[in-house]
């Protein structure tokens, strides 16, 4: 996996490595963080529909304050949804460390957690991987290139990934469903979709994932709009094209999320570097691999939500027989 990196002069600032391909597991991608001297104030934390792995092997460990009076230092795991209302910081120096970001209905395969035992919160590696965890920040310390770090990372990845069970693939279609529309499927549209009723859509997806799919679409649709004013658009059109009923609704959702208005969220740095270490461009489809039994169809020439006829649609076990394909009809408000 060879890998590019982003540097720049000011000593204080992140320089960012990313693999140039994808690895081996579906749902996963990877970036490489090192500061050198220490992060300029609190890093505030800004919630993202994805469960976030960081291994750290610098000379010094990142400090998390949770928002609940707790601490926690060094590698961690956190949940989808993690640093909801804006209260959890980090900070350090001298940081090295790999940022992995897993699909909600990959993490359980990978950790050995599901994302349901994470929901919102964190925890350490090495309460989760126990002398597995100490091992791998060794091997990424002795490590010289962010080259050999990703392909480190991407076997092991791929070795605990197929030891384990995969997710119901009915609730990965339905959670792939939600990130290709940007979260603006409706609930309803999806329990009709795979047959269900909403109560056991809910039960379902809520086990799996941690968070009811009203909830996780809410995230998803926040993630894409943030993104967007970070990318310089204006929160009018970002509201108006994401599926809000109007600006207001865009506000109260962004400060429901980080705590921030819509004009200082853009200027937060755990958003602003994610530029360099996940693009918002078109990246490469994942080869095949022990934790993606199928591969979902390239969505590039469709609408977000779109599912070619006959295809299966999120790449993970038969489509829906039920299912339409159709792209949700576009409402004053997503809910």
């Amino acid at each position: 996996m060879g890998a590019t990196t982003s540097e720049r002069d000011d000593p204080g600032a992140w320089d960012v490595a990313r693999p140039q391909r994808a690895g081996r597991v579906a749902g996963v991608d990877m970036a490489g963080f090192r500061v050198p001297g220490p992060i300029a104030g609190d890093l505030r934390v800004v919630p993202h529909p994805a469960v976030m792995l960081i291994v750290e092997f610098g000379a010094d460990a990142p400090t998390v304050d949770d928002g609940a009076g707790l601490r926690h230092r060094g590698s961690l795991v956190a949940g989808p949804g993690f640093g909801s209302g804006g209260g959890v910081r980090a900070w350090g120096k001298q940081i090295e460390c790999v940022q992995v970001r897993l699909s909600p209905v990959t993490a359980g395969t990978v950790l050995g957690a599901c994302a349901a035992e994470l929901a919102g919160t964190v925890l350490a590696l090495d309460d989760l991987w126990g002398r597995e965890a100490a091992r791998i920040r060794e091997q990424l310390g002795e490590t010289p290139s962010w080259n050999d770090r990703f392909a480190l990372m991407d076997a092991l990845l791929a070795r605990r990934c197929g030891t384990r069970s995969p997710v119901d693939p009915a609730v990965a279609w339905a959670w792939n469903r939600i990130v290709a529309s940007r979260g603006l499927v409706r609930v309803d549209q999806l329990a009709a979709e795979l047959g269900w009723s909403r109560k056991l859509l809910w039960s379902r997806f809520h086990s799996c994932v941690g968070m009811p799919p009203k909830r996780a679409a809410k995230l998803v649709r926040f993630d894409h709009a943030v993104h967007r004013m970070v990318g310089g658009e204006g929160p009018a059109r970002v509201a108006a094209d994401g599926g809000y009923c109007d600006q207001s609704h865009l506000h109260r959702e962004i400060m429901e999320f980080t705590g921030s208005t819509p004009t200082a969220v853009v200027d937060e740095p755990f958003l602003t570097v994610d530029d360099r270490a996940w693009p918002t461009a078109e990246t490469p489809r994942p080869r095949q691999g022990p934790c993606s039994p199928g591969l979902a169809p390239d969505r590039r020439d469709r609408a977000p939500g779109a599912v070619a006829e006959g295809a299966d649609p999120v790449g993970v076990g038969p489509r829906c027989p039920s299912s339409s394909g159709r792209r949700p009809g576009r409402r004053p408000c997503a809910w």
